[in-house]
């Protein structure tokens, strides 16, 4: 599973700097499943130029109803290792929550949600259905002085044939988050188109590794040169202003 250090390549620097992101507070979703493999994809993340990550456990309802101490105190484990290694990337948390109706009533309720940056909430919906109240949750998490960061819009398959949503979502003061391995054709080729037209839109605000595994993020680095990265300079991403 590991290894990546071993092989001789190119050494190739992310412009990124901060990686908004991510899955690698072991136990609490899908991610990573130890703090080692943790601390192995920290090192990578560094080694590609990141200087920060700030971490998305899932909070999902049904499958991952993490809370904001589930979360924090994980953060503190890991931050402990990472001091005792000597591991100099600095290590925050945030969360990505699934859009439903728990995400709603949350909001409604004005439960203080995890965010990052600006008061910037990240967030996601179903991979093929637009949700009927996304309009909706967009507002309202405009109206309590969120600003809302969808992520991975580019795998969305209810956004890839209708621009007209995604400029209709754009004017409502919806950030786009997208991943970085999106752009490598790791996902679908469709993907990947859609990923380069958001981009030459300029509709793209924070780039993000969604790394979930130390395989996902070896895929990063064996892949990156497939990455233009004078496309990523020339865009206004937000990432380093979080450093």
């Amino acid at each position: 599973m590991f290894g990546i250090f071993g092989k001789k390549q190119k050494d190739i620097i992310l412009p990124i700097l901060v990686d908004i992101h991510s899955h690698l507070l072991p136990g609490l979703d899908d991610g990573v499943k130890s703090i080692e493999e943790t601390i192995y994809i920290l090192k990578a993340l560094h080694k590609l130029g990141y200087k920060k990550v700030i971490t998305t456990p899932h909070v999902m309802s049904d499958y991952y109803p993490n809370g904001t101490a589930d979360i924090l105190g994980k953060l503190a484990q890991v931050k402990e290792k990472l001091i005792e290694r000597k591991i100099k990337i600095q290590l925050e948390a945030a969360a990505e929550y699934y859009l439903d109706e728990n995400l709603i009533a949350k909001l409604n309720n004005q439960e203080k949600l995890l965010t990052f940056g600006r008061n910037y909430l990240l967030f996601e919906t179903s991979f093929f259905n637009k949700p009927t109240f996304l309009e909706e949750a967009v507002f309202i998490m405009n109206a309590q002085g969120y600003q809302p960061v969808l992520a991975h819009p580019e795998r969305y398959v209810y956004l890839q044939n209708d621009m007209g949503q995604v400029d209709k979502l754009r004017n409502m003061n919806l950030f786009f988050q997208m991943n970085m391995l999106s752009l490598t054709g790791f996902y679908s080729r469709d993907v990947k188109k859609f990923a380069k037209k958001l981009m030459q839109a300029d509709y793209i605000d924070f780039m993000g590794t969604d790394c979930h595994n130390a395989y996902q993020v070896n895929e990063l680095i064996n892949k990156v040169n497939r990455i233009n990265i004078n496309l990523l300079r020339s865009r206004k991403l937000l990432n380093r202003s979080l450093l």
